[in-house]
């Protein structure tokens, strides 16, 4: 047997990861790796962090899928220290295989220890993509509840899967390789209230610089939230921005509270531009609601008239129609309002790209 950590030599990284101790470990939703295999056995050995050993926390447990050639091979939540997975037992082989975390960073993490392999067998990767997407988002871009057609049971990470959200079916309809950002009840100025006060400490731009807020800690011991990302390690051709759906639980009609949700969006963008300096950014909410998206599109107007940016500007996605699609947990889009919402942005992304 031998045994392979994964490397930029012999596999591609998929969004933000983090080489630890040998390790390669995962907090945001899509995160992942991918590489051909060609051999006869492979087994893959994840590792859970902290959130992964305590007993009885199932609804917290990450997430994650293994797929060869395309087909979903194994789809686990890693309850312990470690957890084994068998994705080839004999015969030969020659397969991409792609590993994606489907849960969302805030809840837990996950690590890849190693690959595990017959002495012959071998682990190359797979070639970049053509173009390049960065999406920033809430619980619609982490999948919440897409797994749960019930829209009065509530949120656990078994039935987050971001393949099923419109990001990555964006991604996938233009054959682009992607990076997400997103955090379920995040926002811009506050996190989901429908009550008179901010949750302050749940925000977007508190993080976007680091690997995401998490409850649970890379190897037990290091907090994603405060290990910095290096920005140069993927530089999006497009970014996009999908936040505002929880400050509007918040601002409602105040116009006081919609104005500090412009000011401080328009901040954000002048970071998510430092950051991402050849990139487009396209700002989008209402599959959950549109009232907001006037006070968006003054924050864009800000933006550009504040820096002169032209690689910029907005759309609103049509909301979601429960009559007829239905609704997840929370009364979150299904599988079919992810699938239209992501047609009518890969619409929009080919057409300002020529993609």
């Amino acid at each position: 047997m031998k045994k392979h950590i994964l490397t930029n030599d012999n596999c591609r990284f998929i969004g933000r990861t983090l080489e630890l101790d040998g390790a390669v470990w995962f907090a945001l939703s899509g995160a992942g790796a991918e590489f051909r295999f060609t051999g006869s056995r492979l087994e893959l050995a994840f590792l859970g962090d902290d959130v992964a050993e305590k007993p009885d926390n199932e609804e917290n447990y990450a997430r994650v899928a293994v797929y060869a050639d395309g087909e979903r091979v194994a789809d686990l939540l890693v309850d312990g220290s470690e957890k084994k997975v068998t994705v080839f037992d004999g015969g030969e082989h020659d397969s991409v295989v792609r590993i994606i975390k489907l849960s969302e960073c805030a809840m837990s993490t996950l690590g890849i220890a190693c690959a595990e392999t017959d002495d012959g067998d071998e682990l190359a990767p797979t070639s970049p993509k053509a173009h390049t997407i960065e999406f920033i988002g809430d619980s619609i871009t982490c999948g919440y509840g897409v797994d749960d057609e019930d829209p009065l049971h509530h949120f656990k990470t078994g039935t987050e899967d971001v393949t099923r959200a419109y990001a990555f079916k964006t991604a996938k309809l233009l054959d682009a390789e992607y990076s997400m950002f997103s955090t379920s009840g995040y926002g811009i100025i506050t996190g989901y209230t429908e009550g008179d006060e901010k949750i302050p400490e749940q925000r977007i731009p508190l993080y976007y610089e680091s690997y995401g807020f998490s409850y649970g800690k890379f190897a037990g011991t290091h907090e994603p939230h405060l290990v910095k990302w290096d920005f140069s390690r993927y530089q999006p051709e497009f970014v996009l921005m999908n936040l505002g759906t929880n400050d509007d639980a918040y601002c409602r009609e105040h116009a006081d509270r919609q104005a500090d949700y412009t000011e401080n969006y328009t901040e954000f963008l002048k970071v998510v531009r430092a950051h991402n300096p050849g990139a487009y950014i396209l700002c989008t909410v209402g599959i959950m609601g549109q009232r907001i998206f006037p006070a968006l599109e003054k924050a864009v107007a800000d933006y550009a008239e504040q820096t002169g940016d032209k690689r910029i500007s907005t759309m609103m996605f049509d909301e979601q129609d429960s009559e007829n699609d239905g609704l997840v947990a929370d009364y979150h889009p299904t599988d079919v309002t992810h699938t239209k919402a992501s047609k009518a942005l890969a619409a929009e992304i080919r057409r300002i790209m020529g993609w």
